[in-house]
């Protein structure tokens, strides 16, 4: 018995050994600016789309696609809404980076926050994983949003 539970606990260290050396997870943080993208341009099916760009620990072109809104009223602040989108990083590698946006944003007041998982993507970007979190502000009068974000990136 002591034999079968050593051979086993050997196994599952080699797997967890091999899982963690298949990505490479690094820090990441920079800033985003981006405009506001209306419809019918914008294909979201609240009417809510940016695209700009991204730099820092990761570079490119992004759009953002919000799918599913929800009013934090009666309880809550009634201009603050909850959310969940897509985002497309394209990166200046060439590659393309998939993430899913979770969030909540003031429509009254600007401020937003940010979670963005990483889900894969194309060419290097294709098995990656990992989150940043953004902060930023949303303005309508210049039609556009812009703040930071801090958070891992991984890659295989």
């Amino acid at each position: 018995m002591r034999m079968i539970r050593a051979i086993a606990a050997g196994i599952l260290s080699l797997v967890v050994v091999n899982a963690s050396a298949d990505q490479t997870c690094k820090p990441v943080e920079g800033h985003f600016l981006a405009t506001i993208v209306p419809p019918p341009a914008c294909q979201s099916p609240v009417g809510v789309c940016t695209e700009g760009r991204v730099w820092g620990g990761i570079q490119g072109n992004y759009h953002f696609v919000m799918t599913q809104s929800m009013s934090s009223a009666p309880t809550g602040v009634p201009s603050v809404f909850f959310f969940t989108g897509k985002s497309t990083i394209d990166l200046k590698s060439g590659d393309e980076l998939l993430g899913t946006d979770t969030g909540s944003i003031d429509f009254g007041l600007g401020g937003f926050a940010s979670l963005i998982t990483f889900g894969g993507g194309t060419g290097d970007m294709t098995n990656a994983t990992g989150q940043i979190r953004l902060r930023g502000e949303l303005s309508f009068v210049a039609g556009t949003t812009q703040g930071d974000y801090v958070g891992t990136l991984c890659t295989p």
